[in-house]
This record gives C-alpha cells, structure tokens and sequence, in this order.
C-alpha cells in the first residue's frame, strides 16, 4: 500500500480529483495535512509520497526523489500566498513579521524578497495557528493556503502582497512552492512509477475538468464558484518545465546566499522527464 500525502488546500483539488476520478486508486492510502505536517511524515518515513514544500527538498537532498513534471507553482500572482501589512512593503525595514507554521517555502520565499528586494531587516515570528488579519499585533502576516483566500475575502485597510506575483516581477520566473518528493526507498517501486505516470496524465485532463470539479468542489461554498474556478485556471500550474525548474534554482541559490540552506542542490528526478506515457 503506497502512502500518499495530501494538501488539504484548494490548490490541490483538481488534481487530487481527477486522480480518484480517473485512475484506479485501491493500492493507495491517502492521508491528509498541511504541508508542514506532511513534511515531517514524508522525512520520518510515515508516508512514502506527496506534494511537498520545495524547500523540504533542499534541506534533505540526500533522501528524496522528484516525481517529473510535476509541481505546485505560479507564473505571477498566486493568490494563496499572501502577505497583509499595515505599511507599504517598503516600510517594513525594521519591523515584525508573523509568519504561517504551514509552509518554509513561503515562509523563506518571502524574507528573500524583504530582505534582497525590498531592503528591510525585520523580525519574524511564528503566528499562533489560526491567525487572522482582524487580530495581527505585528505590522504584517503572511498567510498561505485557504487561510490566505478566505483574508483576500474580507474588507479591510491592509495592504495585500502576492508573493508568486512580486517574485514574477522581480526575477521573470515562476515560483515552485511544491514538488511531488518519494522517499529514495520507493523510488524505484513499481506502484510508484505507476503512481507518477497517473498524475501527469492527470495533469494533462485537469485544465478541461475543471468546470466540472468546481460544481462539486466544497471550497466553492466559501470561495464562490467563478472564483474557485478562476483561482485555478489563472493562477495555479501543475508543471515542472525547464522555465519552473530555473526558477526554483534561482531560489535555492537566494536561499543560501542568506544562509536558509547548506548548499544548493542538484535536482535528482525518479523517472527521465521525457518519458512518453502513451
């Protein structure tokens, strides 16, 4: 039985549903999180793969395996990684920051851009869970995921930063938050092979599904239907093309020009990418 890690967000959701919809699943076990929670599964061996923050990769190179072309990423605004302050982002130079416990790659991704962009030292802290933009004693949070779609939601005097879309505008690339990693010790396994194949060839569907999933989809009762839908086809991708992996690259190097990683690591994939899946 091959443990599969779930995100228990909206940026998931299509390609979750097509998989179940679509492929046979019965050799799966599917077991929900956030990405830190299934970070910490997938390194202690209690899952055997999932959508994993990119940064997860780079802390422990030596023990995963990438699935190919395949990814969690934006090309500009992501719409679910959001920074709320009081100030222009430009004013932060000095102050704290709450930061999401859901996600390093976030988390990391955007004391680069305060720091080499924007010129600011601040301090960081973690939020306690379930902060919301109503209650922030500091001057921003950052918040990912559906905490970050519900707050878009809400009226409010806050400036609202997009990380996806002021990392575009700052280096041109897209911005990788997720990889699908496999432990080293499956890599190679049969129902893994299968398992990567399926989830391209679901990728593949998910653009025409998506109508469809967002009918049935329960993050369209708060979200709202052409919104849910809009959030995924403008601002979510599934690939993992030369352009996304460049851009990932550039992040692990800023990561470790701050010192947030050991060293930049060589991308290692478990299948060759060119594969043809026919």
């Amino acid at each position: 039985m091959l443990k599969i890690g779930e995100i228990e967000y909206a940026n998931c959701t299509p390609l979750f549903h097509v998989l179940r919809e679509q492929f046979p699943c019965f050799g799966y076990e599917f077991i929900t999180g956030v990405p830190a929670k299934l970070n910490r599964m997938l390194l202690a061996g209690d899952i055997d793969v999932c959508p994993s923050s990119s940064i997860e990769y780079a802390y422990h190179p030596d023990r995963y395996t990438i699935l190919p072309q395949l990814s969690i990423s934006s090309i500009g605004a992501v719409a679910s990684v959001l920074l709320f302050s009081k100030v222009p982002v430009e004013k932060l130079d000095g102050c704290k920051v709450l930061l999401s416990s859901e996600s390093a790659t976030s988390v990391n991704l955007l004391k680069i851009l305060l720091g080499q962009r924007f010129d600011c030292l601040c301090t960081y802290e973690v939020a306690q869970s379930g902060a919301s933009v109503a209650d922030i004693d500091s001057s921003a949070l950052l918040l990912i995921g559906d905490s970050a779609l519900r707050a878009s939601l809400e009226k409010s005097d806050l400036f609202v930063y997009d990380l996806g879309e002021l990392w575009y505008a700052w280096t041109g690339y897209p911005f990788v938050f997720a990889l699908w990693l496999c432990r080293n010790e499956v890599a190679g396994r049969a129902e893994l092979i299968k398992l990567s194949q399926q989830l391209i060839q679901a990728k593949e569907l998910v653009p025409r599904q998506l109508g469809q999933i967002a009918m049935c989809a329960i993050e369209a009762n708060w979200l709202g239907h052409d919104r849910l839908l809009a959030y995924w086809q403008d601002n979510i991708s599934y690939n993992l093309d030369e352009c996304a992996q460049a851009g990932l690259m550039l992040y692990y190097a800023k990561c470790f020009e701050i010192g947030l990683i050991a060293a930049v690591p060589s991308l290692k994939f478990c299948l060759d990418t060119n594969i043809n899946l026919k």
